[in-house]
């Protein structure tokens, strides 16, 4: 059996519960005050666009240059498939989450699809995707700061899912 002492910290001479007691104490305290606002109670702001509405299309963008790179390497296909069915998931998610609706055709235009190059290797294909993404996760890492409390989440989520796709398309 364990005593306090057995928990304390042989050089602060602090407990583990203390230390948790004043932690726990510490989000108390400060919880009540976060989102408090400060201002004189003057009009409030205008709200600007929504900072997750870009993500939307550029979402059914992704969709549609890896359906591309798909099409136009089939033996890209299997391994193409779950980040379309993933960036046409958070394209919804998205609609969902700004009331937005979603664009009724979802093919990108010829001017953002992949090409395969002059030499026609898949590898410069996953090159441009990888590009893409990257590009479209620090977009969506910025959408995460800017979004409000209850879309940080999905933001970060699909900021987290480009990360993945750029490791996965190496």
């Amino acid at each position: 059996m364990r005593s306090e002492t057995d928990d304390q910290d042989r050089d602060t001479g602090t407990s583990r519960r203390s230390l948790l007691r004043t932690a726990a104490l510490a989000v108390i305290t400060a919880a009540p005050t976060a989102g408090c606002d400060l201002s004189d109670g003057g009009p409030t702001p205008t709200p600007g666009p929504d900072p997750l509405a870009p993500l939307i299309p550029e979402a059914l963008d992704l969709a549609a240059r890896h359906e591309s790179a798909a099409a136009a390497f089939p033996a890209l296909a299997e391994r193409l498939k779950p980040m379309i069915e993933a960036h046409r998931a958070h394209a919804a998610e998205l609609s969902r989450a700004t009331g937005a609706t979603l664009p009724s055709s979802t093919s990108a235009s010829a001017s953002t699809a992949p090409t395969a190059g002059e030499s026609g290797d898949p590898k410069d294909v996953l090159a441009q995707l990888r590009a893409a993404e990257q590009q479209a996760g620090e977009s969506a890492a910025e959408a995460c700061l800017k979004a409000a409390d209850g879309q940080a989440a999905l933001v970060g989520s699909i900021a987290a899912a480009r990360a993945t796709h750029v490791e996965a398309l190496r």
